[in-house]
């Protein structure tokens, strides 16, 4: 069995010379490592020049919601479940290694060490490059989630029709 050695630079050249239309995130997970990467992607594919749009649903929206904001819902179990789902990009738990906090903190202090920009670095990068923010509607309704509990510069509220006439459009699709 034999493997394809992929040069970085010929990778990135040919991406430049042949770079897709649109490229589209679904950002489902509200895991920090898993945001950072959604973020990381769409910053490099906007660096390049290309269209990006990133949709928030479920979890993901913890992502582009206003730290500490509460939820507006009018029934009960929307109000606790937004008490106990607290959103806020710098507030993300890792995927794994969590360990009640610890493992976020240490994550986080490595990244500083590194100099790697944090989420809500990643996000006013992703804003000034024009990466389109969308909020689901429907996780929203589900979650007690208004938009005046959202973060400046969502680009836009919509369903699923919204995000699949982008997807159309893009010839690179990822769900993270």
């Amino acid at each position: 069995m034999s493997t394809t050695q992929l040069e970085p630079a010929a990778a990135l050249a040919e991406l430049r010379e042949n770079k897709p239309d649109r490229v589209t995130i679904v950002v489902l997970s509200g895991d920090m490592d898993r945001v950072m990467a959604a973020f990381i992607i769409a910053t490099g594919a906007a660096a390049m020049g290309m269209p990006v749009t990133m949709f928030f649903t479920f979890w993901g929206l913890n992502a582009i919601r206003r730290p500490g904001a509460v939820s507006a819902a009018k029934d009960w179990l929307r109000r606790l479940f937004g008490l106990l789902n607290r959103g806020g990009a710098d507030r993300l738990p890792l995927s794994r290694f969590h360990f009640w906090g610890l493992g976020t903190v240490m994550m986080k202090q490595v990244m500083r060490q590194h100099r790697m920009p944090g989420i809500p670095e990643l996000m006013a990068t992703a804003q000034e490059l024009g990466v389109r923010f969308i909020a689901c509607t429907t996780t929203m309704g589900l979650m007690g989630i208004t938009k005046d509990t959202l973060i400046e510069g969502v680009d836009q509220l919509a369903g699923v029709t919204t995000y699949l006439a982008e997807a159309k459009q893009g010839s690179v699709n990822l769900f993270i």
